[in-house]
């Protein structure tokens, strides 16, 4: 009678769309990216809050590796109940006119929850770079071309991008120097190993108040209020660049609509906890808002974001690695 019972229960749980994040069950959140990069400390200030919301437990698991790819092919794969979810930025609509052969489509293979946050980007140097200000750095970029090296999280990640697009602006080519994450890139960028990177704030911001290292521009279109003193790069003389990354929060497609409603709802109250606005805004981010962080409006962001992006990449003529 009990196994009975226990069975009906199952299969009405199953009729009813009640996955496992509608049960209190251990949440993931898979970041594309190594530790202690941007994406990963979006992730971490998220994370508890968003456990309080639920009702559950909510760990961040990190799968780097191709430009964010392969920790969203992990998450493509994941249980199609509430229990894993993946936070990606820009790259992940990028990815399919970067990589040719991708074991996802970012369209059709996820389903939206909502926009967490929008992060402005900074390019920084290592603190002995000779240049004294971001004018006199571009035009010294120029010359070195090849000479200089910089760092980014891989073919597709958002560093990468930023440096693709500076590169492009510049007319000329810099040695490139791909890592799993910006989190490691830093870490040779404080040691002096690496020349210069394009990198969000809420990597670049501590190590820049400490001085550690050099901050010579921002790349949104107005200077933040948390570094007043950084011009913009079009302030710099590189007209209309702008990037600013945005960072939404997936579920696997197949995942019930009720489960991925009732995130989408937790993502929201999340978002207005003043310790995560707070430590947002530290890091010079701003949390999406309440209309932007719905399933409908994330997905209608990600499609109007890869038509721009495969328009602004085929316009600079990059094309998918084989």
């Amino acid at each position: 009678m009990r196994t009975l019972f226990a069975s009906l229960l199952a299969a009405a749980l199953l009729l009813t769309g009640v996955g496992a994040a509608a049960q209190g069950a251990p949440v993931v959140i898979v970041v594309p990216f190594s530790g202690g990069g941007p994406t990963d400390t979006v992730a971490r200030i998220l994370a508890p809050a968003l456990a309080r919301e639920l009702g559950a437990t909510v760990n961040v698991e990190n799968a780097p590796g191709g430009g964010g790819t392969a920790g969203a092919a992990r998450a493509a794969k994941g249980a199609a109940d509430g229990s894993v979810l993946l936070l990606h930025h820009v790259g992940h609509v990028t990815a399919p006119s970067l990589y040719a052969k991708l074991p996802f489509d970012p369209l059709t293979d996820f389903v939206a929850v909502g926009r967490v946050a929008d992060v402005p980007m900074t390019l920084v140097a290592r603190s002995n770079l000779p240049p004294k200000d971001a004018k006199e750095l571009l035009g010294w970029i120029r010359t070195q071309g090849r000479k200089l090296n910089l760092g980014h999280a891989g073919v597709g990640a958002a560093s990468h991008l930023c440096g693709l697009l500076l590169m492009r602006a510049l007319g000329t080519q810099l040695t490139e120097v791909p890592y799993k994450g910006t989190g490691p890139a830093m870490t040779d960028l404080l040691s002096g190993h690496l020349d210069l990177m394009c990198d969000q704030t809420t990597n670049t911001l501590p190590h820049v108040r400490s001085a550690r290292i050099k901050v010579y521009a921002v790349t949104s279109a107005a200077r933040l209020p948390s570094l007043t003193e950084v011009p913009t790069l079009a302030e710099s003389g590189l007209k209309n660049f702008e990037v600013t990354v945005w960072h939404g929060l997936y579920a696997p497609r197949g995942t019930p609509a009720d489960n991925v409603a009732r995130i989408a709802k937790a993502l929201q109250a999340a978002l207005r906890d003043p310790a995560v606005t707070q430590r947002l805004g530290e890091l010079g981010a701003t949390p999406a808002r309440e209309q932007d962080a719905t399933p409908a409006a994330l997905q209608a962001w990600t499609r109007t974001e890869s038509a721009r992006w495969t328009q602004v990449l085929k316009a600079a003529g990059v094309r998918p690695e084989q």
